[in-house]
């Protein structure tokens, strides 16, 4: 090719990196080189000087753990948008395997997870991900999001291009040419678009202001996420996050840079760990505000059914990870005070949990008052919480019914310590609608067994108290029988010999599947607490239908929304003097 025939071009779009600071303070840009027929500058930027960190904090199960010797027994890593290896390697785990493995204090938080490529135009290189704590969380459920949120609050300095909320008087065509060097008005109300237009209440949702853009144009926003040992007390990874928001502030105050305060996002239990942290000595003036998303405030009753009966007929794919029977279930949450956290606290409400006749009708709904003395810490009635003999699985390493009780005790401590607080500027959303149907109440339904022709040794009415010993059998999976025995019979068929084991039973009762209205997880009970009992602090709360638990940051741009504008309107309040 001769020199004549070389044509000068410009990138489609304009080319620019930010300059971000070094550890001393000073200011770098990388940058890679292109080929010379690009004629059009590449522009590096200097963020504003103050900073207001993000930090996310995932839901139980979200953080990547290790052993003690930083070996990795969770690991959320993904292959085709899938955790492919946890899958594979916890799909045949027996409850005793399960038990050894994931215990508090056998594990801790492993940082060495996957992490995002780097980002060249916001100047974000892999270490930088690594040091905010990227690497600790899920990559399957959270990195997307994370990904999104970094470049939705710091991809665009100019709030005049913010493309997410609009005004009448402004241009409807906002391209990044049309709007560099141009000023956004103040004394705007402006629309956010994809916001939903009323809370959960009803009510006309606080609009964004031009001021407020203004103001949240003043600062830059790195995205943090912090990892804790979600098997050990949420009060524990309270603590670790307190130290985490005053490491994460004191980093951000290099050089030019100031950063007095943080915004806090949560997932799911993440949000009972940063309700906890925010009622801390000082964390409420270093925290501006709480975004919760899909949180259990005040519980979930699913978590009563997974320890009896498995996951295996709620979702079976993610049974295998997490234990498809009662027994998988059971060894790891008995050991665990932060999942025994994720029951229903008393502050759910009464009469959550149900035996009902064939007729449907109830003949035992508990808790009157306390759900720890009436259902949690019963050790003799079959609906009790945990079998003491699942605590002993064949090769594990067993705990001892008084160390369930401890944890059980620990449990109850931390739903009182945090029952109806929350932080003075709190955003709240939660699934609702019929889509994703959730466990309001646990109900195990009574049925005549295949020896229900015989005279009964069991009333239905007696059947409701019995105890585990009194001729009640199960085996984990969604079946308990009253009386009768287990038959098993041999067959043969050429050389091979199979065993057929079958149930003889008075009575079975079998737990019902889901009841109300959530996210598939979460029931709107639970959801809509916080509004319900502390007004004050609530600033905004949003019922989003048909979001699921587990990806709502991930899946739903409604969920990835409404916290975009909770985080603006966070923003405008902190502290800049």
């Amino acid at each position: 090719m001769t020199h004549d025939a070389v044509k000068y071009t410009q990138s489609l779009r304009p080319r620019f990196a930010e300059l971000t600071p070094d550890k001393s303070g000073r200011w770098e840009a990388a940058w890679q080189l292109t080929d010379t027929t690009l004629t059009d500058v590449v522009s590096l930027t200097l963020p504003p000087s103050n900073v207001i960190p993000i930090i996310f904090v995932p839901g139980i199960m979200g953080t990547n753990l290790s052993d003690l010797y930083n070996q990795p027994v969770w690991l959320l890593n993904v292959f085709s948008g899938v955790p492919v290896g946890l899958a594979a390697g916890w799909a045949k785990k027996p409850a005793g395997e399960r038990q050894a493995i994931l215990h508090p204090e056998r594990t801790r938080v492993f940082n060495g997870g996957a992490l995002p490529p780097n980002n060249r135009s916001l100047g974000i290189d892999q270490i930088q991900y690594r040091q905010r704590g990227w690497g600790e969380v899920s990559e399957a459920s959270y990195h997307k999001f994370l990904l999104w949120l970094e470049n939705k609050m710091n991809g665009q300095r100019n709030p005049a291009a913010w493309e997410d909320f609009s005004h009448a008087s402004l241009k409807e065509v906002r391209t990044m040419g049309e709007k560099i060097g141009s000023r956004l008005p103040s004394g705007l109300m402006m629309k956010t678009n994809g916001l939903p237009e009323s809370s959960d209440n009803g009510g006309a949702v606080d609009q964004i202001s031009s001021d407020e853009l203004l103001k949240r144009s003043k600062s830059t926003f790195p995205v943090y996420a912090f990892g804790y040992n979600w098997l050990a007390s949420n009060m524990d990874a309270a603590k670790s996050l307190a130290s985490r928001v005053q490491k994460v502030i004191a980093e951000n105050n290099v050089g030019s840079r100031r950063c007095r305060q943080v915004i806090i996002v949560t997932h799911s239990m993440g949000g009972l760990v940063a309700r906890a942290c925010a009622q801390m000595s000082g964390m409420s003036q270093k925290i501006i505000g709480i975004v919760h998303g899909v949180m259990p405030a005040t519980g979930a009753a699913v978590a009563y059914r997974r320890c009896k009966v498995g996951m295996r007929d709620e979702d079976y794919a993610a049974g295998l990870v997490i234990g498809s029977d009662g027994r998988e279930v059971t060894a790891v949450f008995a050991q665990a005070p932060g999942a025994l956290q994720l029951l229903p606290s008393e502050s759910y409400g009464t009469n959550w949990l149900q035996v009902h006749d064939p007729k449907g009708k109830a003949l035992l709904s508990l808790p009157d008052v306390d759900p720890y003395e009436e259902i949690y810490l019963k050790k003799d009635q079959w609906w009790g919480l945990v079998d003491e003999d699942w605590l002993k699985p064949i090769e594990g390493k067993p705990i001892s019914w008084d160390y369930y009780v401890r944890n059980i005790k620990i449990a109850r401590d931390f739903h009182r310590k945090i029952d109806g607080k929350y932080h003075h500027n709190t955003y709240v959303f939660f699934g609702g609608g019929e889509e994703k149907q959730s466990f309001s109440k646990i109900v195990w339904n009574l049925k005549k067994g295949s020896m229900s022709e015989r005279e009964s040794d069991f009333s239905v009415n007696k059947i409701k108290m019995l105890n585990r010993n009194e001729g009640v059998r199960t085996d984990g999976s969604n079946n308990v029988y009253f009386g009768g025995r287990t038959v098993v019979r041999t067959t043969t068929r050429g050389d091979a010999l199979t065993m057929l084991k079958t149930e003889e039973s008075q009575w079975e009762a079998r737990c019902s599947l889901q009841d109300g209205s959530g996210d598939g997880t979460v029931p709107v009970r639970s959801g809509r607490a916080p509004r319900e009992t502390a007004p004050t602090a609530i600033l905004e709360q949003f019922e989003l239908p048909g979001i699921q638990h587990e990806p709502a940051y991930r899946d739903y741009p409604i969920a990835q929304m409404v916290t975009y504008y909770a985080i603006t309107k966070l923003a405008a309040k902190a502290d800049l003097s």
